[in-house]
């Protein structure tokens, strides 16, 4: 498990947060995946056919209603250590602000690492928990800037799915065996679902990356304020000004 210290990464700003953003695309691919779940149930094969088909009775839409309730109940009971985990393919230290410091601070052409330094004032953190409690702080500085809260959105939704592409291999891949009558269906439906998983994961692990390394880039790049200029002195009496 990953040290109870560990600042996760947030889940979004002021007013609507990223997550409600998210819930209507995740509520496509909970439908996307049950309707075609239940149309290969039904048709026996890998085909379009067999989700058109369940169109035709409304009776057979109860079912995919119930997988969606349950689906959903389930993602919720993933915490965001264990999605993290999904994704990043980590048991300790999951989140890629673990490594903000150490890995991908120095990888990122877009990150000056001199002046990420200066910035912090002293030598970069090398424990895992302290990178990620540096990183969060450099941040909640800059957490409404658009190409950060943009990346975060992201990460947030391909996370959430690759939670939901594990639960749809143990749940409904397991489920296939029983209800699909081909056995060769079956395993075929079941490595389309693996497929999914790893495709979705890699995409959510390239967004984890990019939400740290953006905004390492962000402070670096950020030009550092300097005091106010000293107001010009009035004009003395008797002064003439220039023509």
């Amino acid at each position: 498990m990953t040290d109870s210290r560990d600042i996760r990464l947030p889940t979004g700003t002021g007013g609507k947060s990223l997550k409600e953003q998210n819930r209507w695309q995740l509520w496509l691919v909970l439908a996307a995946n049950s309707l075609f779940f239940f149309g290969v149930v039904r048709a026996n094969a890998i085909r379009i056919d067999g989700v058109r088909a369940l169109f035709s009775d409304a009776s057979k839409l109860l079912p995919i209603g119930f997988a969606l309730v349950i689906s959903t109940v389930l993602n919720g009971l993933l915490s965001a250590d264990n999605k993290a985990r999904l994704v990043f393919l980590r048991w300790r230290y999951a989140l890629p602000g673990h490594r903000a410091f150490s890995e991908y601070a120095r990888s990122d052409p877009r990150i000056d690492p001199v002046a990420l330094a200066k910035l912090h004032g002293s030598a970069f953190p090398t424990d895992p928990a302290d990178q990620n409690r540096v990183w969060y702080r450099m941040y909640k500085t800059i957490e409404k800037e658009s190409a950060v809260h943009q990346v975060h959105r992201d990460f947030l939704l391909l996370r959430d799915y690759t939670g939901l592409c594990a639960l749809f291999i143990v749940f409904y891949g397991t489920a296939g065996f029983y209800a699909i009558p081909s056995v060769k269906i079956g395993l075929s439906y079941l490595v389309l679902l693996i497929l999914q998983y790893v495709v979705v994961r890699q995409a959510a692990s390239n967004y984890g990356i990019r939400f740290v390394t953006t905004v390492l880039a962000q402070k670096a790049a950020a030009p550092e304020k300097s005091a106010p200029k000293k107001a010009a002195r009035k004009s003395k009496a008797g002064d003439t000004m220039a023509p």
